[in-house]
C-alpha cells in the first residue's frame, strides 16, 4: 500500500498532522543508509552513546525533507522539511510497521530463541520458495530497530511472511509480537546467548515466549524448551488455548519422536515415528546443530501438509547457511566481498551498503545474477535492482543470466548512462570470456542465486594463497566496541587502535569498520600506517604514536596528527613547519607518568606550554599517559598515582595555552576497571579484537580472529621413529602424524615445538610433534577419529583461544597476534 507523511503522522500520532501528499517509500534510521532522499524518512532514535537527531543537518544537505523526531526538537535552517513529533521515536517506528503488518492477511510464520533462528529462516526460504512469494527478514534483523524495518518490506504480491526476532531483555518482545503478529510460532532452543539480560533461563524462555501470545499454531523442540518453559511438563499458561503444539524430540513422546539417528558419511540418517507412520529422512550433513534446525523445518513442512518425496527431495538440497559476507583479496589488487548464498533485494541491498562502506573511494563492480521467485514482474524487479546500484555509485555492473540479461540489453544504458554493463546469459559462459575482461583496482560484489554456482566465479578472482588464513569477523569486532562503549560515560570519546596492521587483523578493512561506526580518532604507530589508511579511503582523525623527522612531510600532506614526546622532536617539527608556512598544526603531547619509555615529565608542563604558545605552529589536540598496569589489581595504587601527575600536568598545560585539548590515559583494561579514568577520551586496543585478560566473564566479547590452516599429509609413523628436524620428535608408539600448513614464517612460534602447543580439529586438541618448521608443522592426531587430509585445523579461535596459545607461547596474546606473517591470507567477514 502507499503511504503518504500524512498518513504515517495519524497513524504514529504525531503533534501536528502536516497536509502533506510526499510519499514515503524507505524508513531510515542509520544516516549512511541513505540512497533515495526524496521517499525516505528519517527516524531519529536516540541510543546511549548516539543520537539520531544529531544526523538530521547531514541528512538535510543530502536532500531528506522528513523527519521523525522527540517532541521540541528543532533545527535551524530546515524550515522546508516535515518533523513528525513524537514523545518516543522508536515506539513511533514499531507502532507504523505494526499498522501496516495489520494489512496482510496472510500467513506468518515467527522465530525466536536463543540460537538457530537465522538458519532455520533462511532454510524455510529455500523450502518453501518455490511455492510462495516470500517476505523475510534481511539476515540478522530481529532486534527493536531491525524487526520494524523487516516487516515494512511486506509487498501485496508476498503470499508467506518469515521473521525472526530477538531480545536481550525483559519487556522488549511485546512490541516485536505487535509488530510481527505471528500465525505460526518457532521456538528453537534457550541456551547461553543475552543470559546476562535476565534473572535465569526461565525468566528468558518466557520473554520470548510473548512472541506466540496470539498463534495458531507452535513448533519446538521439546527438550531443549520444557525444562525452562514447562518445568511441570505442561504446554498450558503462556499461548492461547486452541494453539496446536508441535513438538519433536529425541527422548521424550512428541508429535514427531526421532526414534533413530544414524550418521553415514558426510550424510544423516533420520528415522522418526508421526502420526503413528514410520518416517525418513536424509540429510546431507551431520554436524548437530544444523540436523536439530533441518528437524524444526521438517516440522513446519508436515505441519503444512507436504508429502514425504517432496520433504526430502528438497532436504537433499540444503547447505549449511554462512550468513557472513566474505571480504577477500583478489588477483590484480582486487577485492572480492562474497555474498552469494542468497539472492533477493533485502539481502543485495545491505551487500550494496558493506560494499560501499568496504570500496570507500575505490571503483566497485557488481556481478549480480537474475533474481528468482521475486514475485514482481521482470522490468519493475530489475529497474528498482539498477536504480539502487545507479544511486549507490557503482561503476561497473555486470548481468549473469537470461533474465538480468534480457534488461540490461533493452534499458540499462538508458538506465545506467555513463556505466560499464556487461551481461551473461550463464555462468559458464562469464568463465569462458573472463579471461579477456579487465578487473583490477576495484571492488567486486558476487550476489547470485545458488542455482548459477558464483563460488566458480570467486575462485577464478581470488588471489590465489597458501591455504593458511586468519578470518578477521567485523561483526563481531562492532560487537565489542559496542559492549566498550556501553560502558564508557556518556562525553567520553573513543580512539580505536589500529597500530601494528590492527593487531594482525588487516588496517584497511578494520579502520572502514570502526569509520563506519563512528569511533572518534584512530592511532598507529607509524606514519606510513596512517598513509595507508588515508589511500584506502579513511577520513577519521589519526593519531601517529612514533614519529620522527621522515615522515614530517606525510604527516601534512595525509593530514596525519603526530605524538609530541620530547623537545627534540618538538623543535624538529617546528622547524618543518615553520619552512611549509603553516601554523595550527594539531599535534598530541605525549606525559611519561611511569611507563618511562616516551613522553614529556609532568614537571615539563609548564616549560612546554610556554614554547608551544610562543611557536603558534602547533595546536594540541589531546594529552596524554600510558599506565603501566592498569590490568592488576596489585598496581591500582600506582596507576591512581599516574592520573594524578598526569591530570597535574594537564591542568597546567591548559591553564597556559588558555583553550581545552581532551585528556585520555585510559586504555583497554582501565576502560572497565578504572572507569573514573575515562576523562575525555579512552584509548581501545586488544580488547576490540576480544581479548581482554582483566575481564574474565564481566564483558561478553566475541572472538574476531580465528587462525585456520588445513591437513597437507597424514602419515603412519611407528613406535621409535622421529618426526621433523634434529630427530626431536621421538614417537613413543605406532601414531598417525597430520602434516599442517603452517610454521614459523606465517607466525607459529618455534617455542610451541615438541608437545608444548596444540591445535583444534574435529572437537579435539592434537599435541605439536617435533620441531616447528619454517613452513609445516606435525601434529599427533592418533587419537582422533575420521581425520582426513584437507580437513581444517584452528590454530587459535573460538574453540581454541589465543590467550592459550600464548600462554603455551610464554607470551602474551598482543605477541601472538601481531607476529602472524603476511603471507597468511586475510579474510573478511560480516554477518
Amino acid at each position: 500500500m502507499q503511504y503518504t507523511l500524512q498518513h504515517i503522522a495519524e497513524i504514529i500520532g504525531a503533534e501536528t498532522i502536516p497536509v502533506s501528499a510526499r510519499p514515503v517509500v524507505h524508513l531510515l534510521t542509520d544516516s549512511r543508509r541513505l540512497v533515495f532522499p526524496d521517499t525516505s524518512l528519517f527516524f531519529a532514535i536516540g541510543g546511549p552513546r548516539r543520537d539520531g537527531h544529531w544526523f538530521i543537518p547531514d541528512l538535510y544537505e543530502r536532500g531528506v525533507r522528513a523527519f521523525v523526531v522527540e517532541r521540541g526538537w528543532s533545527a535551524p535552517g530546515t524550515e522546508d522539511a516535515v518533523f513528525l513529533e513524537v514523545p518516543d521515536v522508536l515506539r513511533a517506528l514499531q507502532q507504523l510497521a505494526a499498522f501496516h503488518r495489520r494489512h496482510f492477511n496472510i500467513p506468518v510464520i515467527g522465530i525466536t530463541g536463543s540460537n538457530g533462528k537465522t538458519m532455520v529462516k533462511e532454510w524455510l526460504y529455500r523450502l518453501l520458495y518455490q511455492d510462495q512469494v516470500i517476505c523475510r527478514s534481511p539476515r540478522s534483523y530481529n532486534s527493536q530497530i531491525g524487526v520494524p524495518l523487516s516487516v515494512w518490506q511486506l509487498k501485496e504480491e508476498d503470499t508467506l511472511g518469515i521473521f525472526e526476532a530477538g531480545i536481550s531483555t525483559r519487556n522488549e518482545m511485546e512490541h516485536i509480537a505487535g509488530i510481527i503478529q505471528p500465525t505460526l510460532g518457532i521456538f528453537t532452543n534457550i541456551a547461553e546467548a543475552h543470559r546476562e539480560g535476565f534473572d535465569n533461563d526461565r525468566q528468558k524462555a518466557v520473554e520470548k515466549a510473548k512472541l506466540f501470545s496470539n498463534v495458531k499454531q507452535l513448533v519446538f523442540c521439546r527438550e531443549a524448551l520444557a525444562p525452562a518453559l514447562y518445568p511441570d511438563g505442561t504446554d498450558a499458561g503462556y499461548f492461547p488455548p486452541d494453539t496446536r503444539f508441535f513438538s519433536w524430540s529425541r527422548i521424550t513422546e512428541a508429535t514427531l519422536f526421532i526414534v533413530q539417528e544414524q550418521h553415514v558419511g558426510q550424510t544423516t540418517l533420520l528415522k522418526a515415528l508421526y502420526e503413528g507412520q514410520t518416517l525418513l529422512l536424509k540429510l546431507p550433513f551431520t554436524a548437530r546443530i544444523a540436523i536439530d534446525n533441518a528437524i524444526t523445518c521438517w516440522c513446519v513442512m508436515l505441519l503444512d501438509g507436504y508429502p514425504m518425496d517432496t520433504i526430502q527431495q528438497r532436504m537433499l538440497e540444503l547447505e549449511p547457511v554462512d550468513m557472513r559476507m566474505q571480504l577477500k583479496k583478489g588477483r590484480n589488487n582486487c577485492y572480492i566481498l562474497n555474498d552469494s548464498y542468497s539472492n533477493d533485494t533485502a539481502s543485495l541491498l545491505l551487500a550494496l551498503d558493506y560494499l560501499k562502506q568496504q570500496s570507500g573511494n575505490n571503483p566497485a563492480t557488481v556481478i549480480l545474477s537474475d533474481i528468482l521467485e521475486s514475485g514482481q514482474p521482470p522490468g519493475q524487479l530489475y529497474h528498482t535492482v539498477l536504480m539502487e546500484l545507479l544511486h549507490r555509485g557503482i561503476s561497473k555492473i555486470i548481468g549473469i543470466g537470461p533474465a538480468i540479461s534480457h534488461y540490461l540489453a533493452a534499458a540499462g544504458k538508458d538506465v545506467l548512462p555513463g556505466k560499464e554493463i556487461l551481461y551473461f546469459p550463464s555462468t559458464e559462459v562469464f568463465l569462458e570470456q573472463a579471461a579477456a575482461l579487465q578487473f583490477r583496482d576495484e571492488y567486486i560484489l558476487l550476489k547470485g542465486a545458488r542455482v548459477f554456482a558464483f563460488e566458480r566465479i570467486g575462485n577464478w578472482l581470488e588471489q590465489q594463497v597458501h591455504q593458511t588464513v586468519m578470518e578477521i569477523d567485523l561483526t563481531a569486532m562492532a560487537h565489542n566496541l559496542k559492549i566498550y562503549q556501553s560502558v564508557l560515560h556518556p562525553d567520553t570519546k573513543l580512539m580505536a587502535m589500529v597500530k601494528a596492521f590492527s593487531y594482525g587483523s588487516g588496517s584497511a578493512e578494520v579502520a572502514r569498520v570502526l569509520q563506519f561506526q563512528k569511533v572518534d580518532y584512530l592511532a598507529v604507530a607509524y606514519a606510513d600506517e596512517g598513509v595507508e589508511l588515508r589511500k584506502a579511503g579513511i577520513s577519521l582523525p589519526v593519531m601517529v604514536m612514533n614519529a620522527d623527522e621522515a615522515t614530517f612531510e606525510s604527516l601534512v600532506t595525509y593530514h596525519l596528527e603526530p605524538e609530541i614526546y620530547s623537545f627534540g622532536i618538538l623543535e624538529a617539527f617546528h622547524a618543518y613547519l615553520g619552512q611549509q608556512g603553516i601554523t595550527q598544526f594539531p599535534v598530541h603531547i605525549k606525559f611519561n607518568t611511569g611507563m618511562n619509555r616516551l613522553g614529556f615529565e609532568p614537571e615539563e608542563a609548564k616549560m612546554l606550554a610556554n614554547l608551544l604558545q610562543q611557536q603558534n605552529a602547533m595546536v594540541v589536540r589531546s594529552a596524554f599517559s600510558h599506565l603501566v598496569s592498569s590490568e592488576l589489581s596489585d598496581h591500582d595504587g600506582f596507576t591512581a598515582h599516574q592520573a594524578t601527575i598526569f591530570n597535574e600536568a594537564c591542568d597546567q598545560l591548559e591553564k597556559i595555552l588558555n583553550y581545552p585539548f581532551l585528556r585520555h590515559i585510559a586504555n583497554t583494561a582501565a576502560i572497565f576497571r578504572h572507569p573514573r579514568y575515562q576523562l575525555d577520551m579512552v584509548r581501545l586496543g586488544i580488547g576490540l579484537y576480544g581479548v581482554d585478560s582483566t575481564t574474565g566473564d564481566q564483558l561478553p566479547l566475541q572472538v574476531v580472529a580465528t587462525l585456520q590452516t588445513t591437513i597437507a599429509q597424514l602419515r603412519k609413523v611407528k613406535a621409535g621413529k622421529s618426526v621433523g628436524y634434529n630427530r626431536k620428535g621421538i614417537l613413543q608408539r605406532d601414531s598417525l602424524i597430520a602434516t599442517v600448513r603452517i610454521g614459523y614464517a606465517d607466525g607459529y612460534r618455534r617455542t610451541l615445538g615438541n608437545g608444548v602447543g596444540k591445535m583444534y580439529l574435529r572437537g579435539c586438541l592434537a599435541p605439536v610433534v617435533g620441531n616447528v618448521c619454517m613452513d609445516m608443522t606435525m601434529l599427533d592426531v592418533t587419537d582422533i577419529p575420521g581425520v582426513a587430509e584437507g580437513d581444517l585445523v584452528e590454530v587459535f579461535g573460538s574453540n581454541l583461544p589465543v590467550q592459550d596459545v600464548a600462554a603455551w607461547s610464554g607470551t602474551i596474546a598482543y605477541e601472538v597476534m601481531t607476529g602472524i606473517g603476511h603471507r597468511v591470507k586475510r579474510i573478511y567477514i560480516q554477518a
